[in-house]
């Protein structure tokens, strides 16, 4: 087993029930899913991963679906929910005296976050769109309370007139929209490529602030 392959065993130690053999198919799966895709990987593939023959998962989970959703779920209630959220107050907390502060604040600590998190993000984000179940629990544990404290944020910067008079949801999804795919590109789209996350992370700030500011 791989040395990634024992850090994200990690994520699953304090899962009661799971037996030695189920820890290591979700690390394997896990690894496979952010690589590949939930699509393109096959159970004979995270079989091999996890050492284990490929009835082994069939006996634990009656399908690749299973799998997916006993990654995900557990993760999304326990682990990424409190971290997020309390990663996310660091930012939120703070009243930054200018929006465009905030959003360099905010794409760092993000930035931060999702190498320290990223096969499971890259799992969200490739996944979510195409399964009900994963959007339905993204938005239950995590969208609502996010959600909520964005509006506080943005209301508060317009209130000082430093954001265009728009609805705090328009803000939200096109600020949310436009960091999604800086970050989608780097870790999902296309992670071989060399640029300067510097550069990048002030060119869309400056793109967010020109369509923003009140005129």
């Amino acid at each position: 087993m791989s040395k990634q392959e024992l850090n994200l065993k990690e994520l699953f130690i304090q899962e009661d029930g799971l037996t030695e053999k189920q820890k290591n198919i979700l690390a394997a799966a896990t690894e496979a899913f952010a690589e590949k895709g939930f699509a393109a990987t096959s159970t004979s593939e995270i079989a091999k991963k996890a050492g284990v023959a490929e009835g082994t998962i069939f006996r634990h989970y009656k399908t690749k679906k299973d799998l997916l959703l006993s990654i995900v779920s557990p993760m999304m209630v326990k682990l990424m929910a409190p971290i997020i959220m309390k990663d996310l107050n660091k930012v939120l907390d703070h009243r930054y005296e200018k929006f465009e502060d905030f959003l360099r604040a905010m794409l760092e600590n993000r930035a931060k976050f999702l190498q320290e998190n990223l096969p499971i993000i890259r799992i969200l984000i490739q996944e979510i769109p195409f399964h009900a179940e994963l959007k339905e629990q993204f938005i239950e544990h995590i969208g609502i309370r996010v959600l909520t404290r964005f509006k506080e944020i943005i209301e508060y910067y317009q209130a000082k007139e430093q954001i265009i008079d728009l609805p705090s949801e328009t803000v939200i999804r096109l600020t949310a929209s436009t960091a999604l795919g800086l970050f989608a590109t780097k870790y999902v789209i296309a992670p071989e490529d060399g640029w300067d996350e510097c550069v990048e992370v002030e060119r869309t700030i400056q793109f967010l602030m020109c369509g923003l500011s009140p005129r």
